[in-house]
């Protein structure tokens, strides 16, 4: 595959999960939850999280109202971290501000999260695909609210 086919794969996926998000609703029965704010752009979001007996994440959900890359980006997310425990979370997270910031995805945990490396082109749209990333680790942390500053 080239890389201009790629590069058009990956905005479909965006695309895609911007007008039909995945998991974009209140979770009914949730352990914690935290907004998000992007004051620059006027993004928001809102993440529920559900924690297995272990303390991982059994569920996530998010609503949000923004950008494409915004609702695309939480779409993603709310996939990629069940099962996963808040440590495996907190680095993933770590690892896909690192990805829309450069471009770089080597880290097979961040192929799913991939359609979102092209952000990178465009550095006042890193705070968009993050902001959902900064509510779910309020969310984890026992925090209320974030911005998209974190």
């Amino acid at each position: 595959m080239s890389f201009d086919e790629l590069r058009d794969l990956y905005q479909e996926v965006i695309l895609d999960h911007g007008r039909r998000p995945r998991n974009h609703r209140r979770l009914e029965a949730f352990d914690a939850t935290a907004k998000g704010d992007n004051p620059m752009c006027g993004d928001r979001c809102q993440v529920w999280i559900r924690r297995t007996p272990e303390g991982g994440i059994a569920d996530a959900t998010f609503e949000a109202r923004g950008c494409a890359i915004s609702v695309a980006s939480g779409s993603l997310m709310t996939e990629a971290v069940r099962g996963r425990s808040a440590g495996e979370i907190h680095a993933l997270a770590d690892r896909f501000r690192e990805m829309v910031r450069t471009g770089q995805h080597a880290d097979p945990s961040l192929d799913t999260l991939a359609p979102l490396a092209g952000v990178h082109e465009y550095p006042s749209r890193v705070k968009c695909a993050t902001l959902p990333w900064h509510a779910l680790l309020a969310a984890l942390d026992g925090k209320g609210e974030a911005t998209s500053e974190r």
